[in-house]
């Protein structure tokens, strides 16, 4: 209907939206039950070994949001050509996509590997938590190819309409992640099932096992993604379809367009994460694991926005393509609203559930009173977080990123950044999430203002 032109009542654009949104958020929430299945895996090996990864867990982001980043620039090109109808263009785009994505993961790669040594120090490590850190850091920047790969096939099946495929695999992906972590981060044990004493092997690589479970977990999730976008998908098939991989410089420039504010914003955010692990790590080994702690089970109410808010990148992109500015205009409205009501109830329930949740990822009890009381902190920001982060997803479908990635780095260094420094002093980590909790209050209101401006819509459409 989109791109034939043809009328669409509210209701039917209400559908649409929740029909994209839900496999896609299953495909967010998904992703972070590996995080909370390495979390809680990890977090019975004690103190020092969850703290090894909280140390590193926002530089890891980093590398991997940039690497997101760098998708993006080519998938929303293909939700351009979708809803132009130009399928041939769709995939002249996709081969430079695939190519594009593994040249910046090697790059990314590269950078890792020259970092990890020094990285668990800089961040303010000590003792026995700067090793295993760097080991986990390492497994990571070495998948860093394939990873984007898997971001890239993802992408551009959603950027298509396709949804369910990427849901279900990540689905898959969180299944082998619990068994290959099972196996890898515990030395072989005796259970004991209805009297019957079964003997469960295990290798016994503690931190490492758990980077390794979820390395492993994401080659397979890679290879079905690709397979399936390359063989299956009907549109953007590229099996006997003759056609080049090397990059041009009309794609090229225009993924570069999109993707460097994107990218940079990244940079900006996780290095804002970096600045404020520096300033939570001389509270103490207790705070810095449950502060890592909490961001895990955090994302639990904020990963159902992305997922809405890929779909809004996909209805604006693909409306957008087909000439329909009222259509976007329309879609962005529907998500945002969609993604604030569903992060206002993950607020709630996670104000709610906050003691069994951190009782889920550690059994120290320190732990989980420090993590309980700044995820309550917390819970308030997540109707107006929800609104940056769909908004911002509805702004990408149509290659609007560099005010809002100019928004994103205000909001977090001119007020996150300064406002934990100071609450530090004198509350501790409460202060620190008390801090993020203005900051997103504000990140929220100012992305708002500018949706409803409309001045982020283009006047023509960029496909062909």
């Amino acid at each position: 209907m989109i791109r034939e032109g043809r009328r669409m009542s509210l209701r039917q654009q209400l559908r649409l939206t929740v029909m994209l949104a839900l496999p896609a958020m299953l495909a967010q929430l998904s992703s972070i039950a590996m995080q909370y299945i390495d979390a809680a895996m990890v977090g019975h090996l004690g103190a020092e070994a969850s703290a090894s990864i909280g140390l590193v867990s926002a530089t890891l982001w980093l590398f991997w949001g940039t690497c997101s980043a760098i998708t993006s620039g080519f998938s929303v090109q293909i939700a351009h050509r979708v809803g132009a109808g130009d399928f041939e263009g769709a995939r002249h785009v996709l081969r430079q996509g695939l190519s594009g994505s593994l040249l910046f993961g090697f790059m990314a790669m590269v950078i890792g590997l020259s970092i990890a040594p020094g990285l668990p120090h800089w961040l303010g490590g000590t003792g026995g938590v700067c090793r295993p850190a760097t080991v986990y850091f390492l497994v990571f920047v070495l998948a860093l190819p394939l990873l984007t790969l898997n971001y890239m096939g993802g992408a551009a099946l959603r950027c298509a309409g396709n949804m369910k495929v990427p849901s279900l695999i990540s689905t898959l992906m969180c299944v082998l992640d619990c068994v290959f972590n099972a196996l890898l981060i515990f030395p072989s044990r005796d259970l004991s099932l209805c009297g019957l004493t079964l003997t469960v092997p295990g290798a016994g690589l503690g931190v490492l096992g758990a980077a390794l479970g979820t390395v492993l977990a994401e080659a397979v999730s890679a290879a079905l993604m690709l397979y399936y976008l390359c063989v299956r998908q009907p549109g953007l098939r590229l099996w006997g379809r003759r056609g080049s991989f090397r990059l041009t410089k009309g794609v090229v420039s225009k993924a570069v367009r999109i993707s460097a504010p994107m990218g940079l914003e990244h940079i900006v955010i996780c290095g804002a994460q970096i600045a404020v692990t520096v300033i939570v790590a001389p509270l103490g080994m207790y705070a810095i694991a449950a502060n890592g702690f909490a961001v895990v089970a955090e994302s639990l109410c904020y990963m159902p926005g992305y997922g809405i808010g890929d779909a809004a990148t996909t209805l604006t992109g693909q409306s957008l393509g087909a000439g329909r500015r009222d259509l976007v205009r329309r879609f962005a409205y529907i998500s945002v609203a969609l993604g604030m009501v569903v992060m206002s109830v993950m607020g709630v329930l996670m104000w709610l559930g906050a003691p069994w949740v951190m009782a889920l990822l550690s059994p120290v009890a320190e732990i989980q009173s420090m993590g309980v009381g700044i995820l309550r902190i917390e819970a308030w920001a997540e109707p107006m977080f929800a609104a940056s982060i769909v908004a911002y997803g509805a702004f990408v479908g149509v290659g609007h990123t560099v005010v809002p990635a100019m928004m994103n780095f205000g909001s977090i260094w001119l007020v996150r950044v300064p406002l934990s420094a100071v609450l530090v002093s004198g509350m501790g980590l409460d202060g620190v999430w008390l801090a993020m909790c203005v900051e997103l209050m504000f990140r929220g209101s100012i992305f708002l203002l500018r949706l409803r401006s409309d001045k982020w819509i283009p006047s023509v459409s960029p496909a062909g």
